[in-house]
Protein backbone atom coordinates (compact mmCIF):
# COMPACT_ATOMS: atom_id res chain seq x y z
CA UNK A 1 0.00 0.00 0.00
CA UNK A 2 2.89 2.41 0.93
CA UNK A 3 4.72 1.52 -1.93
CA UNK A 4 1.45 1.96 -4.20
CA UNK A 5 1.01 5.69 -2.54
CA UNK A 6 4.65 6.72 -3.55
CA UNK A 7 3.88 5.25 -7.36
CA UNK A 8 0.75 8.14 -7.46
CA UNK A 9 3.05 10.97 -6.04
CA UNK A 10 5.40 10.31 -8.77
CA UNK A 11 2.64 9.77 -11.66
CA UNK A 12 0.32 12.47 -9.95
CA UNK A 13 3.90 14.68 -10.54
CA UNK A 14 4.22 13.67 -14.25
CA UNK A 15 0.97 14.67 -14.78
CA UNK A 16 1.78 17.90 -13.68
CA UNK A 17 -1.21 17.30 -11.75
CA UNK A 18 -0.72 19.32 -8.33
CA UNK A 19 -4.27 18.85 -6.23
CA UNK A 20 -3.15 14.67 -6.67
CA UNK A 21 0.57 15.33 -5.81
CA UNK A 22 -0.87 16.89 -2.18
CA UNK A 23 -3.22 14.69 -1.74
CA UNK A 24 -1.21 11.73 -1.73
CA UNK A 25 2.20 13.19 -0.41
CA UNK A 26 -0.25 13.80 2.61
CA UNK A 27 -1.42 10.44 2.06
CA UNK A 28 2.09 9.18 2.24
CA UNK A 29 2.39 11.06 6.22
CA UNK A 30 -0.29 9.46 7.47
CA UNK A 31 0.65 6.45 6.88
CA UNK A 32 4.07 6.60 8.30
CA UNK A 33 5.84 6.75 5.27
CA UNK A 34 9.46 7.93 6.04
CA UNK A 35 9.84 11.60 4.97
CA UNK A 36 13.26 10.79 2.68
CA UNK A 37 11.49 8.04 1.00
CA UNK A 38 8.63 10.06 -0.16
CA UNK A 39 10.63 12.52 -1.52
CA UNK A 40 13.33 9.81 -2.92
CA UNK A 41 10.82 7.44 -4.58
CA UNK A 42 7.97 9.81 -4.92
CA UNK A 43 9.01 13.47 -5.97
CA UNK A 44 12.76 13.10 -7.13
CA UNK A 45 11.98 10.27 -9.00
CA UNK A 46 8.90 11.69 -11.14
CA UNK A 47 11.17 14.47 -11.49
CA UNK A 48 13.94 12.75 -12.70
CA UNK A 49 11.72 10.99 -15.07
CA UNK A 50 10.67 14.73 -16.73
CA UNK A 51 13.54 15.50 -17.02
CA UNK A 52 15.32 12.67 -18.90
CA UNK A 53 12.04 12.92 -21.08
CA UNK A 54 13.02 16.49 -21.36
CA UNK A 55 16.60 15.49 -22.46
CA UNK A 56 15.21 12.99 -24.92
CA UNK A 57 12.76 15.91 -26.72
CA UNK A 58 9.78 14.36 -25.79
CA UNK A 59 8.50 17.13 -23.72
CA UNK A 60 9.58 20.94 -23.58
CA UNK A 61 10.02 23.74 -21.12
CA UNK A 62 6.19 24.19 -20.50
CA UNK A 63 5.83 20.86 -19.38
CA UNK A 64 8.74 20.77 -17.63
CA UNK A 65 7.71 24.07 -15.49
CA UNK A 66 4.55 22.77 -14.17
CA UNK A 67 5.90 18.86 -13.26
CA UNK A 68 8.25 21.55 -11.12
CA UNK A 69 5.26 23.40 -10.07
CA UNK A 70 3.25 20.46 -8.98
CA UNK A 71 7.02 19.00 -7.26
CA UNK A 72 6.61 22.33 -4.66
CA UNK A 73 2.82 21.70 -4.24
CA UNK A 74 4.52 18.22 -2.70
CA UNK A 75 7.55 19.97 -1.12
CA UNK A 76 5.46 22.34 0.78
CA UNK A 77 3.62 19.52 2.58
CA UNK A 78 6.90 17.85 3.50
CA UNK A 79 8.99 20.63 4.56
CA UNK A 80 7.66 21.56 7.62
CA UNK A 81 8.42 17.42 8.88
CA UNK A 82 12.16 18.08 7.44
CA UNK A 83 13.77 19.03 11.38
CA UNK A 84 11.82 16.43 12.94
CA UNK A 85 12.90 13.73 11.11
CA UNK A 86 16.67 14.97 10.64
CA UNK A 87 16.77 16.07 7.30
CA UNK A 88 19.11 18.89 6.66
CA UNK A 89 19.66 21.15 3.85
CA UNK A 90 23.08 19.72 2.03
CA UNK A 91 24.07 22.80 0.84
CA UNK A 92 22.81 27.05 0.54
CA UNK A 93 22.49 28.46 -3.03
CA UNK A 94 21.84 31.56 -4.23
CA UNK A 95 20.20 31.63 -7.66
CA UNK A 96 19.09 34.55 -9.89
CA UNK A 97 19.40 35.70 -13.59
CA UNK A 98 21.57 38.21 -14.10
CA UNK A 99 21.53 41.90 -14.46
CA UNK A 100 20.30 42.81 -17.77
CA UNK A 101 17.79 40.15 -18.14
CA UNK A 102 14.20 39.07 -17.14
CA UNK A 103 14.28 35.76 -18.59
CA UNK A 104 13.49 33.69 -15.72
CA UNK A 105 11.32 30.41 -16.43
CA UNK A 106 14.73 28.46 -16.88
CA UNK A 107 16.18 29.73 -13.35
CA UNK A 108 12.71 28.54 -11.82
CA UNK A 109 13.04 24.95 -12.60
CA UNK A 110 16.64 24.84 -11.58
CA UNK A 111 15.77 26.18 -8.36
CA UNK A 112 12.79 23.84 -7.89
CA UNK A 113 15.15 21.05 -8.91
CA UNK A 114 17.51 21.93 -6.58
CA UNK A 115 15.36 22.68 -3.64
CA UNK A 116 14.30 19.16 -4.49
CA UNK A 117 17.31 17.75 -3.97
CA UNK A 118 17.34 18.98 -0.24
CA UNK A 119 19.47 22.33 -0.73
CA UNK A 120 18.33 25.24 1.00
CA UNK A 121 17.57 27.78 -1.87
CA UNK A 122 17.78 31.85 -1.90
CA UNK A 123 16.12 32.59 -5.40
CA UNK A 124 17.07 36.74 -5.99
CA UNK A 125 14.39 36.51 -9.09
CA UNK A 126 15.39 38.44 -12.43
CA UNK A 127 18.17 41.01 -13.28
CA UNK A 128 20.35 40.38 -10.13
CA UNK A 129 23.42 43.13 -10.07
CA UNK A 130 26.51 41.37 -9.07
CA UNK A 131 26.39 43.02 -5.74
CA UNK A 132 23.20 41.44 -4.67
CA UNK A 133 25.19 38.45 -5.26
CA UNK A 134 27.84 39.37 -3.19
CA UNK A 135 26.09 40.89 -0.23
CA UNK A 136 24.21 37.74 0.11
CA UNK A 137 27.72 35.40 0.22
CA UNK A 138 28.95 37.72 2.27
CA UNK A 139 26.51 37.75 5.09
CA UNK A 140 25.37 34.06 5.25
CA UNK A 141 26.63 30.80 4.57
CA UNK A 142 26.99 30.20 1.22
CA UNK A 143 27.99 27.45 -0.75
CA UNK A 144 27.32 28.13 -4.64
CA UNK A 145 26.04 31.02 -6.57
CA UNK A 146 24.28 30.19 -9.65
CA UNK A 147 23.54 32.36 -12.01
CA UNK A 148 21.43 32.27 -15.17
CA UNK A 149 21.06 34.20 -18.80
CA UNK A 150 19.31 33.52 -21.50
CA UNK A 151 20.50 36.96 -23.27
CA UNK A 152 23.89 37.17 -24.84
CA UNK A 153 23.62 40.66 -23.95
CA UNK A 154 23.39 39.98 -20.26
CA UNK A 155 26.33 37.26 -20.12
CA UNK A 156 28.98 39.32 -19.27
CA UNK A 157 26.99 40.09 -16.11
CA UNK A 158 28.46 36.46 -15.22
CA UNK A 159 32.20 37.63 -15.58
CA UNK A 160 30.80 41.12 -13.62
CA UNK A 161 29.56 38.92 -10.46
CA UNK A 162 32.55 36.81 -10.19
CA UNK A 163 35.01 39.68 -10.45
CA UNK A 164 33.31 41.30 -7.76
CA UNK A 165 33.72 38.26 -5.57
CA UNK A 166 37.08 38.26 -5.86
CA UNK A 167 36.86 42.02 -5.38
CA UNK A 168 35.23 41.19 -2.03
CA UNK A 169 37.85 38.71 -0.97
CA UNK A 170 35.14 35.99 -0.83
CA UNK A 171 35.71 33.95 -4.07
CA UNK A 172 37.94 30.99 -2.53
CA UNK A 173 35.25 30.41 -0.70
CA UNK A 174 32.10 30.08 -2.49
CA UNK A 175 31.29 27.91 -6.07
CA UNK A 176 30.04 29.50 -9.12
CA UNK A 177 27.48 27.73 -11.31
CA UNK A 178 26.25 29.10 -14.32
CA UNK A 179 23.90 28.32 -17.27
CA UNK A 180 21.41 29.31 -19.62
CA UNK A 181 20.24 28.86 -23.12
CA UNK A 182 23.73 31.04 -24.78
CA UNK A 183 26.08 29.87 -22.23
CA UNK A 184 28.23 27.13 -23.06
CA UNK A 185 31.03 25.04 -21.17
CA UNK A 186 33.58 27.67 -23.29
CA UNK A 187 31.98 30.48 -21.49
CA UNK A 188 32.22 29.16 -17.97
CA UNK A 189 35.82 28.71 -18.28
CA UNK A 190 36.73 32.01 -19.69
CA UNK A 191 34.68 33.69 -17.29
CA UNK A 192 35.99 31.59 -14.30
CA UNK A 193 33.11 29.51 -13.38
CA UNK A 194 34.08 26.52 -11.40
CA UNK A 195 31.12 24.46 -13.37
CA UNK A 196 28.71 24.85 -16.36
CA UNK A 197 25.30 22.86 -16.52
CA UNK A 198 23.25 23.26 -19.38
CA UNK A 199 20.07 22.14 -17.42
CA UNK A 200 18.05 21.29 -14.41
CA UNK A 201 18.95 17.75 -14.24
CA UNK A 202 22.54 18.96 -14.39
CA UNK A 203 22.53 21.48 -12.23
CA UNK A 204 21.55 19.27 -9.68
CA UNK A 205 24.18 17.08 -10.35
CA UNK A 206 27.15 19.55 -10.85
CA UNK A 207 26.22 21.06 -7.70
CA UNK A 208 26.06 17.73 -5.95
CA UNK A 209 29.68 17.81 -7.22
CA UNK A 210 31.14 20.98 -6.70
CA UNK A 211 30.04 20.05 -2.92
CA UNK A 212 31.37 16.17 -3.16
CA UNK A 213 28.17 14.81 -2.33
CA UNK A 214 27.92 11.62 -3.43
CA UNK A 215 25.32 8.57 -3.40
CA UNK A 216 22.24 10.97 -2.85
CA UNK A 217 19.65 10.83 -5.51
Amino acid sequence: MREQILENIKDALMRADRENVTKFTKLALDRSVEIKKILDDGLIAGMEIISNKFKCGEIFIPEVLISAKAMHAGMAVLEPHFVKCGIKPIGKVIIGTVKGDLHDIGKNIVSMMLKGACFEIEDFGIDVPPEKFVEAAKKQEIAIVAMSSLLTTSMNSMKDTINALIKSGIRDRVKVMVGGAPVTQGFADLIGADCYAKDASQAVDKAKELLKIKNLK
